[in-house]
């Protein structure tokens, strides 16, 4: 199903070169499912026009707070009911400045001021000069002292043909934002430390023992744990995949790195998911040199060194985070993932079959713990991720607050 099937969604546009940025964001709201209806002051006209978003919703586009197609002439009060959201993007110094007043002289300052108890996001698009200016950042503190929502802006090259802070961020990242905004906050004021993907272990200088783990399902986790309202550090191997936002990533190779990251930041961490595929054992005799065959040469001989457990060491610490780890099995699921969980000395393990989920874009969960397994429905490997946050809140002690984790630049 769709991120956004069955929300409304009050798209609104201010004056700025970001408009074209809009466009795109509306067919992107849709492709998910949601209903949108945009309105748009008259400064957002001189950069694109009704006719474009008119042709693009399927829906009639407001501007005039007095519009006759409203029998009321009460558009901003009609455009606001039964709506789920308010997104304004891009959102420009004026209209930041205005809704932390309270003016209300057109038709999406009005309606914003008139919304009630509907949320309000808004997405910043400026002049650098104009965002660091500090009756600017005032203006975006008490917004969101007062609870609107600000997604951005981004840093980077600017129409003005300056760079710095102030850019709108992409339709994607917004969309993303908006997705995370309505999941619920299971994991809210929790500091959640995951591993992700799998290790690299030095033969020489360019040859490695790996594994086929794409790095999917930890990287869904990190950015279901994110929307579910957490402080999130992922500490991953080597993959092609974008770091979630909000997350801040911490880049490993082998398993003895991503031991030691794991071990630097678990007494910060209230939950430890340790789903990355981690190396059982490492090269205890790598070359220095590239390895060299020949027609009488000898295959090289490997000699292994047992890795350290990362989710046993964590389980272990006196004081540790709540720990959950996972089982890839190739046959006897059940056996092998109940007798992981009671080796590691944790609460719940998660298991799955590696030939059916790694490299896959879904894949199909069976939670066990001391009741036996619990199976969950085959899922998009997100869908999946946040199924397995809603059970895993479910799971979770109550815990005094810890010191605060590094997060990620927003």
């Amino acid at each position: 199903m769709p991120d956004l099937a069955g929300k409304r969604i009050v798209l609104g546009l201010t004056g700025g070169i970001a408009c074209y940025k809009s466009a795109e964001l509306l067919r992107r709201l849709q492709d998910e499912g949601a209903t949108v209806d945009v309105v748009m002051t008259e400064a957002a006209t001189r950069f694109i026009t009704e006719a474009t978003f008119q042709a693009l919703s399927g829906r009639p586009v407001w501007v005039d707070a007095w519009d006759a197609r409203m029998a009321n002439r009460m558009a901003h009060i009609n455009l606001t009911r039964g709506v789920d959201a308010i997104l304004v993007a891009p959102a420009s110094t004026d209209f930041l400045a205005r809704i932390t007043h309270g003016l209300a002289d057109d038709l999406l300052t009005t309606l914003c001021v008139a919304r009630g108890a509907v949320p309000l996001i808004a997405a910043p698009a400026m002049n650098h000069e104009m965002w660091v200016h500090p009756a600017t950042q005032r203006n975006a503190r008490q917004l969101q002292a007062d609870g609107v929502h600000l997604i951005g802006p981004a840093e980077g090259w600017q129409a003005c043909g300056e760079t710095g802070s102030g850019r709108m961020m992409e339709p994607d990242q917004i969309l993303r934002a908006l997705v995370a905004f309505f999941q619920p906050k299971h994991l809210a004021g929790r500091q959640v430390l995951i591993t992700a993907g799998p290790t690299s272990e030095t033969i020489d200088p360019v040859r490695v023992l790996t594994n086929r783990s794409s790095g999917r399902m930890g990287y869904a986790l990190a950015r279901a744990c994110a929307e579910a309202g957490a402080r999130v550090i992922l500490v991953s191997g080597p993959v092609s995949l974008p770091c979630p936002d909000g997350v801040l990533r911490i880049e490993v190779d082998s398993a003895r790195r991503m031991h030691a990251e794991v071990m630097r930041h678990a007494a910060a961490a209230d939950l430890f998911l340790a789903v990355a595929a981690v190396a059982d054992w490492g090269v205890a005799n790598p070359s220095a040199q590239k390895m060299k065959k020949s027609a009488d040469s000898a295959p090289p001989q490997l000699q292994f060194v047992q890795n350290p457990d990362i989710l046993a060491a964590v389980a272990a610490l006196p004081d540790g985070p709540w720990c959950l780890g996972f089982a890839a099995e190739t046959e006897h699921l059940h056996e092998h993932a109940q007798a992981k969980r009671l080796r590691k000395g944790i609460e719940v393990i998660v298991g799955n079959l590696a030939q059916d989920a790694m490299g896959a874009q879904d894949t199909e969960l069976v939670l066990f713990d001391a009741h036996g397994a619990h199976p969950l429905p085959r899922l998009e490997k997100l869908q999946a991720a946040r199924l397995l946050v809603h059970e895993i809140s479910r799971r979770l002690p109550a815990t005094a607050a810890r010191p605060d984790a590094p997060s990620a630049a927003t």
